[in-house]
């Protein structure tokens, strides 16, 4: 499981950061427990979060890249799903929004909680969801990251 060994993270005291929860619209089941555990995992943390919805995985970056450059937000979280289907659509999906979102760190120093999933198949994506029987909770674990980030900037003095 690729869940194993990760690491568990002290998240209170996060009051007025301000997070954009940026999320993709395809995969309804999978996306409302990505999106909703990583507004709770920002809430339990104190933390402000706005949502914006986009079609696609695709659309990822250039929303997270918008949010990033508004000078309001202090980190983001980009949660999508892209399903591998029969033809190559899924690699390039896959490579040019992992690519986009990187790029929106690296380019503006904010931190960019990566949930997007690539999976196989439809029960590797709910696996992953942070449903009621699901293994992992990858929409936690992107709000907990891109929170984490902000204090490790923080302490490099941002």
């Amino acid at each position: 499981m690729s869940g194993s060994g990760a690491p568990a993270f002290e998240l209170t005291g996060w009051q007025g950061v301000r997070v954009a929860v940026i999320a993709s619209s395809w995969h309804t089941v999978v996306m409302d427990g990505l999106l909703a555990n990583a507004l709770d995992t920002c809430a339990d943390a104190g933390a402000e979060t706005t949502i914006v919805r986009v079609p696609g995985s695709f659309e990822l970056g250039v929303a997270a890249m918008r949010a990033a450059r508004t000078g309001h937000f202090d980190a983001i979280v980009a949660l999508g799903v892209i399903i591998r289907g029969g033809t190559p659509h899924f690699e390039y999906v896959s490579s040019a929004a992992t690519d986009a979102l990187n790029r929106v760190a690296l380019e503006t120093g904010i931190p960019v909680g990566f949930g997007l999933l690539t999976c196989d198949d439809d029960a590797q994506a709910i696996d992953r969801a942070g449903l009621p029987h699901s293994s992992e909770n990858k929409g936690r674990e992107a709000a907990e990251a891109a929170l984490v980030m902000v204090g490790t900037l923080r302490s490099l003095g941002w």
